[in-house]
Order: C-alpha cells, then structure tokens, then sequence
C-alpha cells in the first residue's frame, strides 16, 4: 500500500497568469513541509504551474529531497490568463459552468470530466511506480483535486466528507491542505480530506 499526500499549493498573488506564491503561501508551504518531515516521503510530483512548482521546492528543500519531478497532468483544468482578454469575472463564470457540466469543454483548458481522468491516471502511474509502504507528496490544485474526487468517487461517499460536496466543490479545499489518500492494487481510499490542521499548529 503507497500512501498519497495531495497537496494544494499556497495562498498565490493575485495576478493573471501563472501567479507565484504570496508570502503567506510560503509560509504555508513551510509549514506544510513541517507536518511532511517526519512521513519517510520517497518522491514529490508537482503541477507544472509556478505556485505548485514553489510550493513543492519548499516542501523538497526541507524535506532533503533530490528532486521534484512535474507531470502536467496535475495541472489546473484551466488557468486565469490562458484565454487572452478573459475578465477575472468571464473565468469565474467559466469555471463555475465546468463545476455543474462535468462534459462542458471550455474554450481553454479541459473539462472537469477530463481533467478529473487525466489526473486519476496520473495518480494510478505514481502509485504503481512507487515502492510499497512507501509516501509520495503530489502538489497540484483545488479544481483538480475536486475533478478527481468527483470523478473517482460516487456522490455518497463524498457526501460523508463534506454535505453536498459535489455542490460545494469548488469552496472546499483551503491552500496548502492535505487530502490523504491510499493506493493499493488499482484501488484509492480516501483517508482524509482537506486538513489544514498542520497549519493551525503554527
């Protein structure tokens, strides 16, 4: 069994485009790293966007880590600034009509059907790379998490994570949380959803 920490990057400044991490999101980064320390992690996967990319290099740094390998399957299912002259507003309402289509393709960017099946089979190859017993840190997206979890999982079993989750989605998963999850023979479970207790501690 490979146990999977999927992270959200930090708080991001709040500008079009690839957006770097603010200094509040490193300083969850860092304590993101804090609660990883002592977790035997053997390989952090990152989204290829500037805020994962940033916030897995500060989790490696701590952690000791050679390297942070970066599959653009973990990708956001879109990004504000990839459709030239999109308002933040136009993005928003863009997004909000791929949360409650899951086969709305935008003009950008995948739909949340797609996006939750290419970052299923993301995860599925990490965790059949990795040795077993063994952690991996994957640094990715709320949007995209959310994709996979609807994807993945039937509504009930959401349900008992968070009441209405599916309609909910798009508000439930903080930066910097950790949703916890297994893998073993072909199969996820989800162990737990969401914690930002590690950043309380701080």
């Amino acid at each position: 069994m490979r146990t999977l920490y999927l992270v959200r990057h930090g708080l991001k400044e709040k500008v079009i485009g690839d957006a770097a991490l603010s200094d509040a999101g490193r300083l969850q980064a860092e304590a993101t790293a804090h609660f990883l320390q002592d977790k035997s992690v053997h390989a952090i996967v990152a989204s290829p966007l500037l805020r994962a990319k940033q916030t897995a290099a500060i989790i490696a740094d701590a952690l000791g880590a050679s390297e942070v390998k970066v599959d653009h399957r973990l990708r956001e299912r879109a990004n504000w600034g990839d459709l030239p002259e999109q308002s933040f507003d136009q993005f928003v309402a863009m997004w909000e009509q791929c949360s409650r289509d899951p086969e709305y393709v935008p003009p950008v960017g995948d739909s949340a059907r797609q996006a939750g099946e290419r970052f299923a089979a993301a995860l599925l190859e990490i965790g059949e790379a990795s040795p077993d017993e063994s952690s991996i840190v994957v640094v990715t997206h709320g949007g995209v998490l959310t994709d996979f979890l609807v994807h993945y999982w039937d509504e009930m079993e959401l349900n008992r994570w968070h009441p209405d989750f599916v309609a909910e989605q798009s508000s439930l998963i903080s930066e910097c949380s950790i949703t916890q999850v297994t893998y073993d023979t072909g199969c996820f479970k989800i162990e737990s959803f969401a914690s930002v207790a590690h950043l309380d501690e701080e």
